[in-house]
């Protein structure tokens, strides 16, 4: 077993297969707009800060799960119940403190997990393990996880199939026994196809955890590539990453460039992790118009050259230069090569400044006899050549009035 690499369920295959999820921090937090950590800044402390539980209302969750849909996202992952202790959905008695209880007045998660199955998107779950409202989380933690252990259980047994449980959190008592064999073992047992995931934090990106854990967590750092050899499980990888500078809706307009999120969603695919990007919907549970509008951007990406990110694995990356080649998972015989910077095809160096116009570029390790390499957005074939393992590819750039940041060209082999 010491050099073996230990072989993926179905489930977590399935998992790599959605490539693309859409996070969704949600909470009182939202009606404040000033992140999802606004409590700790708050000098009232919580005896204030839960009456927002008296003003929270929600129009639905149609906007959002349209939004996801929009940008190409196979999966979203929405927050349960954040640090601030406030479940979106019905804790059947474990606590007042949810949605039911305020103008919203209903199981929004319920509401959340129907959308999603209208259009075919996968639901999962995040759930706190931390929690500043509750008091037991400071002084009876073993009665606290008694009631964490619940309340995920109504997750796993209430709203039918679901991806997953995202948990975050646990960084906050590093020396504490969380007992997590006994909450990931009743997941496993109700949900047996569910991906169990536990955030490690900012500064423990891509650590294994628990051996129950499904996967590793690259909080807003790029995804690296995994050394499953050995190991006592296969573990996948996600990357999770904000479009701003903070998860919950804020006063934000450091918002990242569309081209930096294609890329860095290229990148995870590269070495086979997932890319979850995160939105902060208004109070109401509408999306922002900045928000929403990148999520289309991406998603125009996506409709040209979404196969080779749900069904690309890491195939040929190189030291010195940032393309790369990803493998297709369901055809043998096609691989997908991506190239970056690129401007357009005009010859004009006044009009494509700082980018590469077109050129030959020499690829190695391409072993494999080639019949055609073509340009995935327009069908135009490239003209190329072949030596041993060396590929020398003319790359064409965008058509004038056409820029898709990084453009993904199809490779077919004999």
């Amino acid at each position: 077993m010491e050099n073996k690499i230990p072989v993926a369920p179905q489930y977590i295959k399935d998992f790599e297969q959605l490539g693309f999820g859409m996070f969704v921090h949600y909470g009182l937090y939202s009606q404040l707009k000033q992140g999802e950590w606004i409590f700790k800044y708050c000098p009232d402390g919580m005896d204030k800060y839960q009456k927002l539980a008296e003003t929270f209302d929600c129009i639905g969750m149609h906007e959002i799960v349209a939004t996801a849909k929009s940008a190409g996202c196979k999966y979203i992952c929405l927050t349960t119940r954040h640090h601030e202790g406030f479940s979106l959905y019905d804790p059947r008695g474990l606590s007042d403190f949810n949605a039911l209880n305020s103008p919203a007045g209903r199981d929004l998660i319920a509401e959340f997990v129907d959308e999603c199955r209208k259009v075919d998107i996968v639901p999962f779950f995040y759930h706190t393990t931390l929690d500043w409202h509750h008091p037991d989380f400071e002084n009876n933690f073993d009665a606290y996880l008694d009631y964490l252990y619940r309340s995920v259980e109504i997750l796993c047994t209430k709203y039918g199939k679901i991806g997953g449980l995202w948990f975050d959190g646990n960084w906050s008592k590093p020396d504490a026994d969380w007992k997590e064999d006994d909450l990931y073992k009743m997941i496993h047992r109700l949900q047996p196809e569910a991906m169990v995931i536990n955030n490690t934090g900012l500064n423990a990106r891509g650590k294994m955890g628990n051996s129950e854990i499904d996967s590793v967590t690259f909080e807003r750092g790029m995804a690296e590539p995994l050394d499953r050899t050995g190991q006592p499980k296969y573990m996948a990888g996600e990357m999770c990453e904000t479009l701003c500078d903070h998860w919950g809706i804020a006063d934000d307009i450091n918002f990242k460039p569309v081209k930096t999120l294609i890329e860095s969603l290229c990148n995870c695919r590269k070495v086979g992790a997932n890319f979850l990007l995160n939105i902060g919907p208004n109070a109401d549970g509408t999306v922002p118009t900045m928000q929403k509008g990148i999520m289309e951007c991406i998603g125009r990406w996506m409709n040209t050259y979404g196969d080779a990110i749900y069904n690309g694995r890491p195939y040929i990356t190189y030291s010195d230069k940032k393309e790369f080649a990803l493998k297709d998972i369901k055809d043998e015989k096609t691989a997908y090569i991506f190239k970056f910077d690129l401007g357009f095809g005009t010859g004009d160096v006044n009009v494509s400044l700082g980018f590469e116009d077109s050129g030959a570029n020499v690829l190695e390790k391409f072993d494999r006899e080639i019949a055609s390499i073509k340009w995935m957005d327009n069908d135009e074939e490239l003209e190329f050549s072949q030596k041993d393992d060396k590929l020398l590819v003319n790359f064409t750039g965008f058509k004038y009035g056409q820029s898709l940041c990084v453009r993904v060209a199809k490779v077919t082999f004999k």
